[in-house]
């Protein structure tokens, strides 16, 4: 790149091809403010140079070839709210200097060969809002200085060296929203002022030496969408992944003492009932004969589902009820309107039921179908990004109706790519319930109902629904509508992937360009839900509900 350019205040090279020494390749840029360079293919050192660019806020060189050392002159870069040297080959120490960069909003290291402790002089990057040191080599212990970035919102230190106990000033970060500590070597119990965190909404502490019971109220936090606490072989409670502490065992043992004498009581009496009941039906069924007409081949019956046209029949319906004039109206009820019509060419009598619009927008039931023109599935659509986000908000907005607002609540069952349409605004439609089930039906199925590639993995064994298969279809769908297809088997190990590798195997679809850094977080949230959404243990996916409300905050 020509140094003389000297004008320029912004640069972006994102995901291309670039080569070459990056020690020469840039020189120095008073008016620049804002460098991007992800996904390339530099190499070399990290010039002195950048630490002249007075003006700079934001250096992104993320996915590159870059070695060796973070200069400590960028602490001289005082304007710098984003630094992100992410997915590199940097192997020294953090430089103490970084500390001098107070205006720091988001520092991203993670994925390097970072050694040694996490300076001390961070603390004094007050406004941080995300701090990425993962997957690098970082030891020592967490210091009671965290409680300082009281603005912070991604705390992830995964995948180090790190030793020592969660301190408890970590209830100080009221604002932190995601907290990941896996894969470190941390010790004794997890502070109970964790449950400050009112915000916190993914918390990962697995794969540590976690010990104690864990804190009371901790797994009933109001924004937790996720927890892991897995691996911890000393930790315990009533959470999936964890053993039962000792008091807990006790109590579930007097508990099931109590239930099994208190189903006897109820059952018994219960079974003799219905003993008196099967054998009086019985008995009445002897009596009597019910003649089945056969159904002819040739008949003329409207409604035969052989030849059912369902747009013919709703012209047909439309007719004779004049557009559902109120003169055929003969009942109302809670879900619709009850008319009476008289069906060509057999003069059949029927009463016919309309159906109120549902109170969700993101829901489409049979009328909407009749009334509504819904151009397309997702699968054929170019859309940018933010529109891609909006099809998963409100996709999930759907399903959180269904589960969530509706009494019974509905499992769909059949959640896919196909079944999300499309309006002229792009807004985005469930529909297809064909094959829908309320929750009070507890009852098995025969068949799996759905469709492949997005059915959840336990129906396979246990042929039940439940609202967690929904939820693993809709994550599907969420990474089918970022990736702009079927994720296909990839699906399976997806949820292993951390965050970072993920954002950047799945947004790649070329029809479009790479989202911009602000829209990207958006991308980030949908993909770190989709995440949790497909893990194989139903127990451990999120609710329907708060995934919406996650989704909805984010703009």
């Amino acid at each position: 790149m020509p140094k003389e350019l000297h004008q320029l205040n912004k640069i972006s090279f994102r995901f291309n091809q670039f080569s070459g020494d990056i020690s020469n390749s840039f020189g120095v840029y008073s008016r620049l403010d804002y460098l991007d360079i992800t996904r390339n293919n530099f190499r070399g050192l990290l010039s002195q140079n950048w630490s002249k660019c007075k003006n700079l806020t934001a250096l992104v060189i993320r996915f590159n070839n870059i070695s060796v050392c973070i200069p400590p002159e960028f602490g001289n870069l005082t304007r710098l709210q984003k630094l992100d040297l992410s997915s590199n080959d940097l192997a020294c120490q953090i430089p103490t200097e970084l500390g001098k960069v107070k205006g720091m909003l988001s520092l991203f290291l993670q994925d390097n060969k970072l050694s040694g402790v996490i300076p001390q002089e961070l603390r004094f990057l007050h406004k941080m809002e995300h701090l990425d040191l993962s997957t690098n080599r970082l030891s020592g212990s967490l210091a009671r200085y965290i409680g300082e970035w009281e603005h912070i919102n991604y705390l992830i230190l995964s995948n180090n060296k790190i030793s020592g106990k969660i301190p408890s000033e970590i209830g100080k970060l009221g604002q932190l929203t995601k907290l990941d500590f896996s894969w470190n070597s941390l010790t004794e119990g997890i502070p109970s002022e964790i449950q400050s965190l009112v915000n916190l909404e993914i918390v990962n502490l697995s794969h540590n030496r976690l010990s104690g019971s864990i804190p009371n109220a901790f797994e009933k936090l109001p924004s937790v969408i996720d927890i892991n606490l897995s691996y911890n072989p000393d930790l315990c409670g009533n959470i999936t992944g964890l053993k039962l502490c000792e008091s807990q065992i006790t109590v579930k043992k007097n508990n099931d003492s109590f239930h099994h004498r208190l189903i006897l009581i109820i059952v018994l009496p219960l079974f003799g009932a219905l003993l008196l009941c099967v054998i009086y039906a019985y008995r009445r069924q002897k009596k009597k004969t019910f003649p089945v007409k056969p159904m002819v081949e040739g008949s003329n019956d409207f409604f035969s589902i052989l030849k059912f046209d369902g747009r013919q029949a709703y012209n047909e319906i439309l007719k004779v009820t004049n557009n559902f004039d109120e003169n055929y109206c003969i009942g109302t009820g809670g879900y619709g309107i009850v008319y009476k019509a008289e069906l060509q060419p057999n003069n059949l009598t029927v009463a016919i039921k309309k159906i109120h619009s549902s109170s969700s927008e993101n829901l489409v039931d049979h009328a909407s179908f009749l009334n509504e023109i819904l151009e397309s599935d997702i699968i054929s659509k170019e859309l940018d990004w933010l529109k891609r986000v909006k099809i998963v908000k409100a996709v999930a907005n759907g399903l959180a109706y269904m589960h969530h607002d509706c009494s019974p609540p509905i499992i769909h069952r059949d959640i896919s790519g196909a079944n999300i349409l499309l309006d002229s605004d792009y807004e985005a439609h469930v529909s297809d319930f064909g094959t829908s089930k309320l929750k009070l039906d507890s009852s098995n199925w025969t068949t799996i109902a759905g469709t492949y590639g997005y059915i959840a993995p336990e129906l396979a064994y246990t042929m039940v629904a439940t609202e967690k298969c929904d939820v693993y279809s809709f994550g599907v769908v969420a990474i089918e509508v970022i990736m702009g297809h079927h994720p296909g088997e990839l699906v399976t190990s997806l949820p292993t992937w951390s965050i970072d590798y993920l954002l950047h195997a799945i947004v790649g679809d070329s029809r479009i360009p790479p989202p911009s850094s602000q829209v990207e977080k958006l991308v980030n949230s949908v993909l770190i839900l989709a995440r949790a959404c497909l893990n194989s243990n139903p127990n451990e996916r999120p609710a329907m509900l708060p995934i919406s409300n996650v989704l909805s905050k984010e703009r």
